[in-house]
Formats: C-alpha cells, sequence, structure tokens
C-alpha cells in the first residue's frame, strides 16, 4: 500500500496514523533527520543529474559543429592540394534513379570562410532534410569543382546496379578530377581510370570530400523524386522518395508498380506480386 506523504513540521498539522500500519500511529509531527537528510541528498542527486544531461547534449552539439573540421583534417593528411571525393544516393531504393556526386576541393584555395560554412558538414544520412539543404550550396561555392551524374532506372535494370553504381562514380570523378589530384570513394574503389583512388570505409563521416558529394547527391536525387510524385501519386514518393518502406510496400502490393520501380531490385512486395526480374 502505497504512503502519505508527510506534510513538513511547518505547517502546524498533526500526522495521523498511517492506514495500515498501527506501529507507526505514535509517530509524531516531527520530522526524522534521517529522512530530512535522505530527501536532501536525492534532490541533489537530481539536480546534479540535470548539467550531466545538459552537458551531454552541450557535447553532441559541438561534434555536431565541429565534423568538418575533422572531416577536412583527414582530407587535408593525404599530402595533395587537390582532393576529390565521391558518394552515390539511391543505391538501395526500390524506384528512382541512381545520382552519383564528385566534388573537388582545392585545399589551398579553401578560405577560412568556406571552412567556416561547412563546419556542420558530414554524412547526408546523418543530417535532417533542412541542414542538407542548407549545406547544399555552401558545398557548391567552396568546391573547385562539381560534377552530378544520374543513371536512369531502365539502365539500371540493363546493367546491374553494381556496374551502374561504379559508372556513375567514376564518371562523377573523371569531371572533377585535376592532376595530382587524389580521388576518394566511399567503401570500395571504382575500376581504374586516370587518377590516383582510394577506397575510403565509411568515408562520408570521415573525409570532408566524400561527405560534401554525399550532399549534393542525396539533395539533388530526393527533389527529383518529389517533383515526380505528383505523376505517381500511389507510391508517395514525395516522402519515401523511393526507399522501401512499410507504407511504401503496401502501395506495390495494391497499386503494382510504376514505370519508376526497379524491376531487378530484389523485394518482399514484388515477390508478393509475383514479378519476374528480367
Amino acid at each position: 500500500m502505497a504512503r502519505l506523504a508527510a506534510p513538513s513540521a511547518a505547517s502546524g498539522h498533526k500526522i495521523g496514523p498511517v492506514v495500515g500500519h498501527p506501529s507507526r500511529a505514535s509517530e509524531s509531527s516531527e520530522t526524522s533527520p534521517r529522512r530530512v537528510t535522505d530527501a536532501a541528498q536525492a534532490d541533489t542527486g537530481r539536480v546534479a543529474a540535470r548539467p550531466r544531461r545538459a552537458s551531454r547534449a552541450a557535447r553532441r552539439g559541438a561534434r555536431r559543429r565541429q565534423s568538418g573540421r575533422r572531416l577536412f583534417a583527414f582530407d587535408r593528411e593525404l599530402g595533395e592540394r587537390f582532393v576529390a571525393g565521391a558518394d552515390e544516393a539511391g543505391r538501395g531504393s526500390l524506384a528512382g534513379p541512381l545520382v552519383a556526386a564528385a566534388v573537388l576541393f582545392d585545399l589551398e584555395r579553401l578560405t577560412l570562410g568556406d571552412r567556416r560554412a561547412l563546419a556542420r558538414l558530414n554524412d547526408s544520412k546523418q543530417q535532417t532534410e533542412t541542414a542538407r539543404e542548407a549545406l547544399y550550396p555552401l558545398v557548391l561555392r567552396a568546391a573547385a569543382k562539381t560534377a552530378i551524374v544520374s543513371r536512369c532506372v531502365r539502365g539500371i535494370d540493363g546493367r546491374g546496379l553494381h556496374v551502374t553504381n561504379l559508372d556513375a562514380l567514376r564518371a562523377a570523378l573523371r569531371r572533377v578530377a585535376a592532376p595530382g589530384a587524389v580521388c576518394l570513394v566511399d567503401g570500395f574503389a571504382v575500376p581504374p581510370f586516370e587518377h590516383e583512388q582510394r577506397a575510403v570505409v565509411d568515408g562520408d563521416c570521415r573525409s570532408a570530400a566524400i561527405a560534401a558529394a554525399s550532399v549534393l547527391a542525396k539533395v539533388t536525387r530526393d527533389r527529383y523524386m518529389r517533383r515526380i510524385a505528383a505523376r505517381h501519386p500511389q507510391w508517395d514518393f514525395a516522402t519515401n522518395v523511393g526507399y522501401s518502406t512499410p507504407e511504401h510496400r503496401s502501395a506495390i502490393v495494391e497499386h503494382g508498380i510504376s514505370p519508376m520501380h526497379r524491376m531487378s531490385f530484389q523485394s518482399i512486395a514484388y515477390t508478393q506480386l509475383r514479378l519476374a526480374s528480367p
């Protein structure tokens, strides 16, 4: 049975017996010194916990604000003036194009203002839509060169997703790479071409050039999917931008597929419709 809270002695009210506990009937309005001490310690603990929580939140916010500095430090450690990075968006989606982007930074000409503007630069998947949209023009302004390459749904189905992805990444890098540049790709190397390249595991959260490319690719693709959503309202591309969500899969089961859906992608929703891959 729950205990009744005792009013303070200063209130002038006497404490009656605690219901269900006859042994405590003799307790007076005088509060035990030990209880006062315990209560004070508990309050102190709660007060102390709040600053710790606030401190952790502040540290997380500070890391986000300074992520760009860490990413640019990684690129500078490569020892080259020109660093190009490439990344893609849409590789794992059920519908829509694959978009690859490449960004070239001239680290000797990058201004302090550019670095400050890109202080929040990070992997686009860790950014909100609003944050990505804000970073998009800042990347375009700071970069020495940028390139965006799109591969359509039928091309993906015809050549295969992996081959199409590598081809798009290489095409984007070729458009931006300068003599002496080192080209970075998120996760794996593309087929050899005329510039030095390095595969960087988790590159979009380690390299500024790759992270900048991921922002351009993601924003470009999301904008496109939202533009075409009105032509294909049954699949709600404005919300899912072509990726597999429970609602998207349910829409496929109910309405079938649109011309924007990839037939070569292995999806449970496609299996339910008994659609054969080409």
